[in-house]
């Protein structure tokens, strides 16, 4: 089985992601650290974002790096979101995307294009929304949490760009696959947000839409 789960920074996609995971036992990937491995790396190699030529040569990194708690940083974040426009780092990256969700064993993906490029056939496919204001209050009060000082204003505004280059893109916009079902978290705690993700897995795959996920 292969859940593909797409969505917008901060929508909660990627702890909806792991705990799909977890409950269907199935392997996980955090695409989006793909990204993020590609613009630290360019920032340890002093590149620039913007150029393509620089961005693919970031593209070369060891998988360990993809366990380095520095890719977290919202710094890091932004320079994903900037890399991730070059069609060259795409193509360089859709290969490890796509070997991991075609294991044998199945996976759970989650990312911007899982559902629409990376694995269009998938078994499900989920696209994890909210507003941008609930999204940016996530953000500020996770990172007030691990003692950054930010503004509210900035942490907004920089979504709020993100969400443009990633619609806007020519190479895999960010977009629903138009089979994936839509579960907006804006009003939802994590847990009531996580249960309703495992009864639209279930209900894909078993038809039963009312069985308890509990």
């Amino acid at each position: 089985m292969i859940i593909a789960v797409d969505g917008p920074t901060a929508s909660g996609k990627g702890t909806i992601s792991k705990e799909l995971a977890k409950y269907f036992s199935l392997p996980f990937l955090d695409t989006g650290l793909l990204y993020r491995a590609v613009g630290w790396t360019l920032q340890e190699q002093g590149g620039d974002a913007d150029n393509p030529a620089d961005a693919l040569a970031a593209c070369v990194f060891d998988s360990t790096l993809l366990d380095n708690p520095a890719l977290r940083r919202e710094v890091v974040g932004g320079l994903a979101s900037r890399v991730s426009v070059h069609p060259e780092v795409r193509r360089a990256l859709d290969k490890r995307q796509k070997d991991f969700a075609y294991q044998p064993a199945g996976a759970v993906l989650d990312g911007r294009d899982i559902g629409t490029v990376i694995a269009p056939d998938a078994d499900v496919k989920l696209f994890v929304t909210a507003s941008s204001e609930a999204r940016a209050i996530r953000r500020f009060e996770e990172m007030k949490r691990r003692g950054e000082q930010v503004s509210f204003d900035d942490i907004l505004a920089d979504i709020l760009e993100r969400d443009k280059r990633d619609k806007n893109r020519t190479t895999a916009p960010l977009k629903p696959a138009e089979d994936a079902d839509l579960l907006d978290t804006t009003n939802l705690t994590i847990d009531a947000a996580i249960q309703q993700a495992i009864a639209m897995v279930n209900a894909k795959t078993s038809g039963r839409r009312d069985k308890d996920p509990a």
